[in-house]
């Protein structure tokens, strides 16, 4: 079955900086597959117009420009947030508030961002809100394993789920997941 809108996909695929010889930022292999409803706007829109078509079996290699997956880096989105945020009765919160820490947040309109603190000032702390991937120009290998109808579980997933996590084990959720 070729990939379509509306279709089931199972991948693998190894994920580069720049090319083909740039250093590895994740593996994702048939131990957990990559799974995801096709043309339901999850992935970077680049990704999914690269393995448009493709079959199971099919393997793939292709580059995305930083500009086409999570954007360039932008200053305006380095911002200070008063210490304040991390205090837990009256007191700053050291597990939560650690330089390099990703911390979980939401700005003034209720949307959900995860910020990466990169130093505490004071009374402030310095927070990076770009994707931690800003900026990085990326480079895809894999196969696509397989390319099938979903099912009713596929259309209505459990609510507590993520796309980025297998919906049966969240034991490890990363990048700001809900779950």
């Amino acid at each position: 079955m070729r990939i379509e809108s509306n279709k089931m996909v199972s991948l693998i695929y190894e994920l580069r900086e720049n090319d083909g010889n740039g250093d590895i930022i994740e593996t994702i292999d048939s131990s957990r597959p990559l799974r995801f409803l096709y043309g339901s706007g999850k992935l970077i829109p680049s990704f999914e117009g690269n393995i448009s078509k493709l079959e199971s079996g099919d393997p793939f290699s292709f580059a995305i420009k930083a500009e086409d997956a999570y954007g360039e880096r932008r200053e305006e989105m380095i911002i200070d947030v008063p210490i304040s945020v991390f205090h837990v009765e009256g007191k700053v919160d050291q597990n939560i508030c650690k330089v390099g820490n990703q911390v979980p947040m939401m700005d003034n309109q209720g949307n959900p961002l995860t910020g990466t603190i990169l130093e505490i000032k004071g009374e402030s702390v310095s927070m990076d809100f770009n994707h931690p991937m800003a900026g990085t120009d990326l480079y895809f290998s894999g196969k696509i394993l397989d390319v099938a109808e979903p099912t009713a579980e596929d259309l209505n997933p459990p609510s507590n789920s993520c796309s980025g996590c297998n919906p049966h084990d969240h034991s490890d959720c990363s990048g700001g997941c809900s779950c």
